[in-house]
């Protein structure tokens, strides 16, 4: 079994757990509505702005000449993400001065700020745990959920779905570079730090989503 065979086979309950989440599985059964779409949006950015600098971080503190350039690579595809995020945010009539500007979620700060800690006090390899769960959510995830929020919203064009759209099912390539990437990895204390992270990461995603659905019943109530 390849270590990335062996990774997604350890991290299956977190998926499991992770893709039971109520306000996931209504969305692609249902959409959601304009609202909750923007929430969604709104505490994307906060974490997508990160990742460029996360990955800027981690290649700082390796020496893994192999793992830098693959950073770097990861570095070149991501920068600017944040951007498209902003003019789906424009495009369904959200604000995204006020978006730029604000704070996100406590959920979402608490993922951010994790990453941090990760790379800096546990292992620059941590990192790769995030990528795992991102990565892999939004493979399984986006398209699905970008088809169901059209139909709801009575949406006729993909406008307002760019960041969905380029992170679904056309994002494969990323999956098997990282594929690739975790397979070259033979020690295995930095594999169990990929493993320990991937799980986490499962937990702190999760717990953003769970967020939004506590909002969304919050507001249904009002």
């Amino acid at each position: 079994m390849s270590f990335y065979d062996h990774l997604i086979d350890e991290t299956s309950k977190d998926r499991e757990s992770f893709l039971a989440i109520p306000i996931i599985q209504h969305a692609i059964r249902n959409g959601a509505p304009r609202g909750l779409y923007l929430d969604f949006l709104t505490e994307a950015y906060h974490h997508v702005r990160h990742t460029f600098p996360l990955l800027a971080l981690a290649a700082s503190r390796t020496s893994d000449e192999r793992y830098q350039d693959a950073l770097v690579e990861y570095m070149k595809e991501e920068r600017g993400h944040e951007k498209w995020i902003l003019d789906d945010i424009q495009a369904v009539g959200g604000d995204p001065a006020a978006v730029r500007t604000g704070i996100p979620g406590i959920p979402c700060q608490i993922m951010v700020g994790y990453a941090y800690y990760a790379i800096e006090h546990l292992s620059p390899y941590a990192f790769l745990g995030s990528v795992h769960v991102l990565e892999g959510m939004s493979v399984l995830l986006a398209d699905k959920l970008a088809d169901a929020l059209k139909k709801s919203l009575s949406l006729e064009s993909d406008t307002g779905f760019t960041y969905l759209r380029t992170h679904g099912s056309l994002d494969t390539d990323h999956v098997a570079f990282f594929r690739k990437l975790v397979d070259g990895f033979d020690d295995p204390a930095t594999q169990r730090i990929v493993v320990d992270n991937a799980k986490i990461f499962y937990r702190l995603y999760g717990a953003i989503f769970r967020d939004l659905g506590t909002r969304a019943e919050l507001s249904n109530a009002a």
